[in-house]
């Protein structure tokens, strides 16, 4: 992908997911546990892929006759089979586990069992579940599933919480509003194109240099909260040329954003509370949505102030201010603010855990690339964009972090028809209107397709061979090699997402010749806390 022509999809990442920082709620840190992880003593082995990493080996190319089978597994008794795997899911095995036992029960990849919440939040909790890199691909085609109301899986969110529209993450291609408002989130983040590269330089400027005071004053820096707020403070001026600190919100944003998401996923979150109260509060029951009417009536507020051109072009294509600006809202906040928090801590997780060695190549190789732009212009943008495509290490990293943690675990798909699904050693059929779900890491991390498949590997999509690799990764609803269009449900700001990604370690790096972490588990995502800098002894 060549990111020097980047269009700029616009902002649609599909991530349903956000974390809170170790120092902000409603997320409890009770249970949080740090791990120091020492960079000069956690190298990276150098890298060569095999043959079985590419999907061009000879293997590959001769067609077997699968067997067809029964799909296994069971629902067991309405409400107490869901009930129990609920348990079994959250807090007996957890998730993992849940599913590495059941692939081992019947030795298979794909077979039948139920997904929470269950009772009493989703009607029908029956699932078909696909966990290798073979079968998951069905679920982004919309040929064969629906995608209407499954962003967040067998429950729906009540649509109270998004001004009482369905947004575009839960509507199906086939329905008529998909295309116009994809269509619109197409046209908001290329209208705004230009702004993305110096508002990022800008606002993650303001977060290392807060980083580096308070590494001096306490010891160490909880990266997450100042992430927070460096990349909302980033959207918002990058793509709608506001600065927080300079209205209303204030430096409230995170916060909100963080309250509105929990009423939103809390059936399928563990917050770490006692088993039982836990269970009975947030995967029974849905919290009411009136008890944040007034934290998303701040953010509605902001962004429909804000966004005067977006919401003008809305009316020009037939979409009520009102609709453009909730989808607006979970665009920006839902999706891209959600996805950033959570992937670029986790990214700083794998590089930090992968060592000096890999520290230094990534400041050599980004630092050699930019020496050409410094002298020129820093700040212009194509010559930026050009020095990056330079860099094929960062681009290789920021690949392999999607790979081995996607920020969106879990897909789901409705059967439009009976069809044949095709596991690695066997094919299955599926009914019409059965529900398919996939856990996405079983399926990036499918052992059959990656070598050293739960290893982080900074070098995998290096050359022909790692090229060759990216249609197996899956982060944005759909393959790395394909692209997002009006008639799909692929992540609309794909390219949008790579690009900042491979900013943020260009920024670092330009900046940091080694860090040194502890790292905790969140909800959702990691919680990365900084407690060294080396400061760039060369550029």
């Amino acid at each position: 992908m060549a990111l020097s022509s980047l269009a700029f999809p616009p902002l649609h990442l599909q991530l349903p997911s956000s974390h809170r920082s170790s120092s902000s709620k409603p997320f409890p840190h009770n249970k949080l546990i740090l791990h120091p992880i020492k960079a000069s003593i956690s190298e990276t082995p150098s890298y060569t892929p095999k043959p079985t990493d590419a999907t061009s080996s000879p293997a590959h190319h001769q067609p077997t006759k699968l067997p067809l089978r029964k799909i296994p597994g069971e629902y067991g008794l309405p409400l107490i089979g869901p009930f129990k795997d609920r348990l079994d899911y959250f807090y007996n095995q957890g998730r993992e586990e849940y599913f590495k036992s059941r692939i081992q029960k019947y030795q298979s990849t794909v077979f039948r069992t139920n997904m929470p919440p269950g009772p009493f939040i989703s009607s029908n909790p029956n699932v078909v579940v696909l966990l290798d890199g073979k079968s998951f691909p069905v679920l982004f085609d919309v040929s064969k599933v629906e995608k209407r109301d499954l962003f967040t899986g067998t429950f729906m969110p009540s649509t109270e919480l998004t001004g009482g529209y369905r947004v575009l993450s839960y509507l199906d291609p086939s329905e008529p509003n998909h295309a116009q408002l994809k269509k619109l989130m197409f046209f908001h983040l290329s209208s705004r194109r230009d702004h993305v590269i110096p508002e990022f330089q800008n606002s993650y400027k303001e977060l290392f240099d807060t980083l580096d005071k308070e590494l001096s004053t306490h010891g160490k820096a909880n990266f997450n909260s100042l992430n927070d707020q460096a990349t909302f403070n980033f959207l918002a001026r990058a793509l709608y040329a506001a600065n927080p600190p300079d209205t209303k919100l204030g430096q409230e944003g995170p916060k909100l954003i963080g309250k509105w998401v929990v009423f939103q996923l809390h059936p399928v979150l563990k917050l770490g509370l006692p088993n039982f109260l836990e269970d009975l509060l947030i995967h029974t029951f849905r919290l009411p949505p009136a008890l944040v009417k007034k934290d998303y009536q701040k953010l509605y507020d902001f962004f429909y102030k804000n966004s005067t051109f977006v919401l003008d072009e809305a009316e020009r294509m037939g979409i009520s201010r009102e609709e453009a600006c909730h989808n607006l809202i979970f665009a920006t906040c839902f999706n891209s603010f959600g996805g950033m928090r959570i992937l670029f801590a986790n990214m700083l997780k794998w590089i930090g855990r992968a060592g000096v060695k890999l520290h230094t190549e990534l400041a050599q190789e980004i630092r050699s690339a930019l020496k050409p732009s410094v002298h020129n212009n820093y700040n212009n943008k194509m010559s930026l964009l050009a020095a990056i495509e330079k860099m094929p290490l960062t681009k290789s990293v920021v690949y392999e972090a999607l790979r081995i943690e996607p920020p969106v675990p879990t897909q789901y798909g409705k059967a439009k028809s009976n069809f044949i699904i095709e596991s690695h050693d066997s094919k299955f059929e599926v009914k019409e209107g059965e529900m398919l779900f996939g856990y996405q890491p079983f399926a990036t991390k499918d052992p059959k397709i990656f070598d050293r498949s739960e290893e982080f590997v900074p070098e995998r999509f290096l050359g022909e061979d790692g090229e060759k690799l990216l249609k197996h990764v899956l982060w944005s609803n759909g393959p790395e090699t394909e692209s997002p269009n009006v008639n799909n449900k692929q992540c609309a700001g794909k390219d949008f997402v790579v690009l900042v990604s491979r900013l943020l370690l260009v920024e670092f790096f330009r900046r940091y010749d080694s860090f040194e972490i502890e790292v905790g588990s969140l909800p959702l995502g990691s919680s990365v806390t900084v407690t060294s800098l080396k400061r760039a002894t060369s550029f």
